[in-house]
């Protein structure tokens, strides 16, 4: 199915037929505010095994999770820092001001994420014993429009060319693509600029860029160390 949608999400009711599939295990590619990203329901474990293999997505790698809401982000993460009134900053405070927005936050995901989707840590010691899961909000109509009418968030995943690490950002091509591959719908659009969210380490003791994109740095945020170990195993594969 390939569904050509407005943009400002005026024609919304076109993508009836894009949840219903969702909603019966499908994987399908939508926009967001950033990039593309190939998605499928949360609570669908088939749709997850697939997205991996339409994607190739390594077993070790960490998928996103598009949430309708701070509340969903609540119930599938321990959530955000908040202050003690021992000095550190209330973190979640601050991050409602830039939600929803092209920002990726990892936090510790809760026992409510499916194991599919977490990253169980890695061989480095800093982060050996955590579950870490990305977590979106995007400012996209089209995005918001679908994720308001599903039962749960979206698992997803960004678009790549097959053999090369670039992102896929006009969704004709990218219907071609991965069509053959086994997806079951594009939703189009438009073009999208090739520059994804920014990601947000918030696992530590404060929150550290540890990939710079579209979001800007905000004054509450550090940036990681370029050659600390572990970043690229910390990042999710997310729009």
């Amino acid at each position: 199915m390939y569904v050509e949608a407005d943009p400002s999400g005026a024609d919304s009711w076109k993508l009836e037929p894009v949840v219903e599939l969702l909603k019966e295990g499908a994987v399908g590619v939508i926009p967001t505010d950033t990039l593309y990203a190939i998605v499928c329901d949360l609570k669908s474990h088939s749709a997850i095994e697939r997205l991996r293999r339409i994607k190739n997505v390594e077993p070790s790698k960490p998928l996103s999770i598009l949430c309708r809401s701070l509340r969903d982000i609540d119930t599938y993460t321990t959530g955000f820092p908040r202050g003690d009134g021992q000095g550190h900053a209330n973190i979640f405070r601050a991050v409602k001001h830039c939600l929803p927005g092209p920002y990726t936050f990892i936090l510790t995901a809760s026992k409510e994420v499916p194991k599919k989707c977490v990253r169980y840590g890695t061989t480095t010691a800093k982060y050996s014993l955590r579950k870490h899961v990305g977590v979106r909000i995007p400012n996209d109509a089209i995005c918001q429009a679908i994720l308001q009418k599903m039962d749960a968030p979206l698992i997803s995943t960004s678009v790549k060319w097959l053999k090369d690490n670039e992102w896929m950002v006009d969704p004709v091509v990218i219907a071609d693509t991965y069509g053959p591959e086994g997806l079951d719908f594009v939703v189009d659009g438009g073009v999208r600029v090739a520059e994804p969210s920014t990601v947000v380490d918030m696992t530590g003791t404060s929150p550290k860029i540890i990939r710079q994109g579209k979001g800007p740095k905000l004054y509450w945020m550090e940036e990681e160390d370029a050659n600390s170990t572990a970043i690229e195993d910390l990042i999710p594969s997310a729009t």
